[in-house]
């Protein structure tokens, strides 16, 4: 599959593949999609693409005007493909790429907070799950109107009982499913 950045600075550039099939990229449909739901809140935000791959969702936003990403995988070569693929697109000065577990991450203190956490794991797995739970139970990582965004197959979907996020929309995309969720709004006592 080809793949290549679809709007902003960086539009039309082509982006490197992991090799392999360790990866599960975005297609252009999906993720013109996403961006299209997103808007202009995309402007001058800050990400987190957890698993990382290609670094394409991450490197989209940059490419339509987000302030920063961090790009984060637990493998060699998907680091490597990332910092090969921002240097092509010439995005690297607002981008961080850290090699490491996400989980282990999502537990740590956050040293900064998130617009948009997008978590698009290896299939089938139920990773995508498990980085819920770990946002959820340390959810200082999102800004208080931020977003998460999971990307995984329609029959990897359950519905789950979480503290301080909650589903607030899900968009099906052929074999993709975005779901949405953003933190619980707790009401301020009178």
């Amino acid at each position: 599959m080809s793949l290549r950045v679809t709007s902003g600075s960086a539009k039309g550039r082509r982006l490197k593949g992991v090799p392999g099939d360790t990866t599960r990229p975005i297609t252009d449909m999906v993720k013109q999609a996403l961006f299209n739901i997103l808007g202009t809140d995309v402007i001058d935000s800050a990400w987190w693409d957890l698993f990382g791959g290609t670094g394409a969702v991450g490197i989209e936003a940059l490419s339509r005007g987000a302030a920063f990403v961090r790009f984060s995988d637990m493998n060699r070569q998907p680091v490597e493909t990332i910092r090969a693929n921002l240097q092509t697109c010439g995005l690297s000065a607002r981008a961080e790429v850290r090699r490491g577990d996400a989980f282990a991450m999502l537990a740590a203190h956050p040293d900064r907070q998130f617009d948009f956490i997008y978590i698009a794991p290896p299939q089938y797995k139920g990773m995508w799950l498990q980085a819920l739970q770990a946002l959820d139970a340390n959810p200082a990582w999102l800004a208080s109107d931020g977003l998460v965004v999971v990307q995984i197959h329609p029959r990897e979907y359950s519905a789950v009982k979480l503290i301080n996020l909650v589903e607030v929309d899900q968009r099906k995309y052929g074999s993709t499913l975005l779901v949405f969720y953003e933190k619980e709004q707790t009401s301020a006592s009178p």
